[in-house]
């Protein structure tokens, strides 16, 4: 395992400016994030793609996902609505190809008073398992964060949607600080398994309605037991930060994860 960044929590106007920050801070990977406005749009050129990869390997990063939740619409939703948030998801995993990134982070989308759970849940399989048919062809993965967004509040429930999805492609973007608020983190990774494919990091203190996420190692997150379930599936990818610098600085929290990758 090794430390990265998200993008998402970096304060800076442009990707050029997050590499930099990135690395030297002391992060091995980041995680870029695809916008619906400003300079990093699915209306990206091919040759700023490239002058992007070829600007984090210059700098020794390893771009190792993309986030693509934020400008690709509603999965669970039916319809047109649907059918353009597949098509802005597949042009996504084609940008993701082109810069050498293997997996994506994607959300899913909303509920609403008339989109019901149960039709969302059959939504999301059907638009997931059209994207797999990209995915295994191109060889990028879609992971799925769970984001308080009112769907898939269990790790049992998580698998259940993966396994129905079915397939290999498709997948869980596990953050231990998104769930502590409601269960243990730890129990989520033992048995969601196999499908992990992606880590974010971050801490949660306090309760549903008045908790925060501190700086690493000062929350009620368990690492040890996070690590042993990680370890336990194979887990040896990146631990991306998604700790605001507002609770730590930069470097902090890359040394932060350094400790936790080693208990």
């Amino acid at each position: 395992m090794k430390p990265g960044i998200t993008q998402l929590v970096c304060i800076t106007d442009t990707t050029d400016e997050f590499f930099d920050i990135a690395a030297d801070s002391g992060y091995e990977a980041v995680e870029m994030g695809l916008k619906c406005e400003g300079a990093f749009t699915p209306d990206i050129s091919d040759d700023e793609i490239d002058r992007l990869a070829r600007l984090a390997a210059a700098k020794d990063l390893e771009i190792a996902s993309l986030c693509i939740g934020s400008c690709t619409g509603n999965l669970l939703d039916s319809g047109e609505s649907q059918r353009l948030g597949i098509e802005q998801t597949r042009r996504a995993l084609e940008i993701a190809d082109r810069m050498g990134v293997r997996c994506t982070l994607h959300t899913l989308g909303d509920l609403r008073a008339d989109l019901y759970y149960d039709d969302a849940y059959r939504n999301g399989i059907e638009s997931l398992k059209e994207l797999a048919i990209t995915c295994e062809r191109i060889d990028v993965r879609i992971a799925i964060e769970f984001v308080w967004n009112g769907f898939l509040f269990s790790p049992m429930e998580m698998k259940r949607f993966l396994d129905d999805v079915g397939s290999t492609h498709v997948g869980f973007y596990f953050d231990p600080g998104n769930m502590a608020v409601f269960q243990f983190p730890h129990h989520w990774v033992r048995i969601v398994g196999q499908h992990v494919m992606m880590v974010h990091i971050k801490d949660w203190q306090g309760g549903a309605l008045d908790g925060s996420w501190p700086a690493l190692l000062e929350g009620q997150v368990d690492y040890t037991a996070m690590n042993r379930e990680l370890r336990a599936i194979g887990y040896d990818g990146p631990v991306i930060s998604e700790v605001s610098p507002d609770v730590a600085t930069y470097r902090q929290t890359a040394d932060a994860i350094r400790k936790i990758i080693a208990m």
